[in-house]
């Protein structure tokens, strides 16, 4: 659901980096818990934004909210809205078979990673290394939850030969 960044001021209040479809709405979702599940917090924000500064309920100083930076939030699939029709969860592609267009497998989803300039796939496969794969439509025109199955194109991959003219021009 979101990252404790940087401390703010010495009362513990934090920055966080949110990933709901507004950032404020972080605080909706009820008590969210850390990466292991073993530590739960409840925000308040105390003022909305790109990356809201909130409030969290135990941390009162800045020392407790600094130790907290770093942290990534998460909420039990149960408190999320259901998806509308042909619409899904990133989350919910993890463990779907990806396999080519003719139905040979590829591998399993192992993970979705989204940096901020766009999702894709992490493929992992019996065989060599994971293969990472744009999640657009070209690239996966094809997601079967129902069935825990995506067809991928994976891009074709350019091999640029190092280039001779300029190494033979140097020695001219």
């Amino acid at each position: 659901m979101g990252v404790i960044g940087r401390p703010h001021g010495v009362r513990g209040l934090v920055r966080v980096q949110s990933f709901t479809a507004a950032p404020e709405a972080i605080a909706a979702y009820g008590p969210l818990s850390d990466e292991t599940g073993t530590r739960s917090f409840r925000l308040a924000v105390v003022a909305p934004g790109p990356m809201p500064l909130v409030r969290i309920d135990g941390v009162g100083d800045r020392d407790a909210a600094a130790r907290l930076t770093g942290t990534r939030l998460f909420v039990d699939r149960c408190a999320l809205p259901e998806p509308e029709e042909d619409a899904y969860y990133l989350a919910d592609l993890v463990g779907c078979v990806a396999a080519d267009a003719a139905g040979a497998p590829i591998g399993t989803v192992a993970a979705v990673h989204d940096h901020g300039a766009g999702a894709f796939l992490e493929i992992a496969r019996s065989a060599g290394p994971a293969l990472l794969v744009p999640f657009t439509r070209a690239a996966v025109p094809v997601v079967a939850l129902a069935d825990r199955r995506l067809v991928v194109v994976p891009p074709e991959e350019e091999v640029v030969p190092p280039s001779r003219g300029a190494a033979e021009g140097a020695l001219a």
